[in-house]
């Protein structure tokens, strides 16, 4: 006998990652073409000497470390993010609208679960990021693409025709993956104005903002007196502080949302991670200079990465930033069989953009995500010549 299974999750697609991995199970690969992971954007080395001692100290003697915590986080990381986020931005922030989650992917649905349900609509511009649809997927939230064009950047213009009386939020990422993108203020402030217009939210998750290749902040929506009514903002320590397996993120929205979300925390996980938080604290506090040192390499990367792709006939770049180059391939086949065929002719692991585009996508066929953030000048070059050398 077959137990039941929810509708809506039998008809959300495997999680792409995973999926990619079983892509290498049991390939073997040549001793001089190692394979090159470029699938998933997440640091793979361990966090700063100081901030690992740092939780190794809490781990030791630290009892409150090892119990329950406040549901939306520890005061004081709270308050440390409530002041930064107010300098960096030129706003006000107060430690009562900052709210600490298991990671930015449950910031996401912790504040979806509070503004949509079943038969909802929610606008994604497409190029999405696949856990975003997966979680409106699993809350049978119906998802309304936003084409973002060659640019990669969506318009609030356009965005306004797709409202509907079911329409409850928009929901932006910049830098943005899987394009790479850095969306302009003005584009933002536009989407800021439709919203608050149609009386929508605005998610705008900021998660590879610590590697945004303009100076100063990237928006003025905190500046705003009023930010609180329209805009939810999300955002993850672990790319910052790689803080992966720890689990940090953060909402940043007017208390009376948190007060909903924090319903939601309570019921899923009680508290985030102690340890956690206490990592993303002492990193706040303590390397803002390291910090300043990963942005210049993820920088660096970006130009070779730009720079390599101007040698690849037909391919074009059609977003570089952050963690993430999202290219189109000159090949007569869909990205998906490419991206599988590439694993075992040239070693390397990429997502295709059928995993970021809806289903039948013209487009995604085209596609490519390559996320370079864990891979050196010298990897991005072999990676551009086993491009140059590929031949389907």
């Amino acid at each position: 006998m077959t137990l039941p299974l929810n509708p809506a999750f039998a008809a959300t697609e495997p999680p792409p990652v995973m999926e990619a991995r079983r892509w290498i199970e049991g390939v073997t690969f040549p001793a001089d073409r190692p394979l090159i992971n470029i699938s998933q954007a997440a640091p793979v080395e361990s966090p700063p000497l100081g901030l690992r001692q740092a939780l190794a100290e809490a781990a030791l003697n630290d009892p409150n470390a090892h119990l329950y915590g406040p549901v939306l986080g520890l005061p004081a990381l709270r308050e440390e993010i409530a002041t930064q986020w107010s300098a960096i931005y030129g706003g006000r922030i107060a430690p009562a609208q900052v709210a600490i989650t298991q990671g930015c992917n449950q910031a996401f649905c912790t504040v979806m679960a509070t503004l949509a349900g079943p038969g909802d609509e929610v606008i994604l511009p497409t190029p999405w990021y696949f856990n975003h649809k997966m979680w409106l997927d699993m809350s049978s939230v119906k998802t309304v693409p936003l084409d973002a064009g060659p640019t990669l950047v969506p318009s609030a213009e356009a965005a306004a025709k797709l409202v509907t009386d079911r329409t409850r939020a928009i929901v932006l990422v910049s830098p943005n993956n899987p394009g790479g993108v850095e969306y302009p203020a003005e584009t933002l402030a536009a989407f800021r104005d439709l919203c608050r217009e149609k009386g929508l939210a605005l998610i705008v998750d900021e998660t590879y903002r610590d590697f945004d290749s303009r100076t100063g902040a990237p928006h003025d929506l905190f500046q705003d007196p009023d930010w609180a009514d329209t805009l939810i903002q999300l955002y993850s320590f672990s790319k910052a502080y790689r803080l992966t397996g720890h689990r940090v993120g953060a909402v940043v929205a007017g208390a009376a949302r948190l007060a909903e979300v924090e319903k939601f925390l309570d019921t899923v996980a009680i508290c985030p991670s102690q340890l956690g938080q206490i990592g993303a604290l002492w990193g706040m506090r303590n390397l803002g200079q390291w910090l300043a040192g990963e942005r210049d390499e993820i920088l660096a990367r970006r130009r070779a990465m730009a720079e390599g792709f101007k040698t690849l006939p037909g391919w074009k770049l059609l977003g570089c930033g952050a963690y993430f180059a999202y290219v189109e391939h000159p090949f007569d086949m869909a990205s998906d069989a490419l991206c599988k065929r590439l694993v075992t002719e040239a070693s390397l692991l990429m997502l295709p953009g059928t995993m970021f585009q809806p289903d039948g996508s013209e487009a995604g066929k085209r596609q490519i995500r390559i996320a370079f953030a864990n891979v050196d000048s010298a990897g991005i070059a072999e990676v551009i010549r086993r491009l140059q050398a590929f031949r389907p």
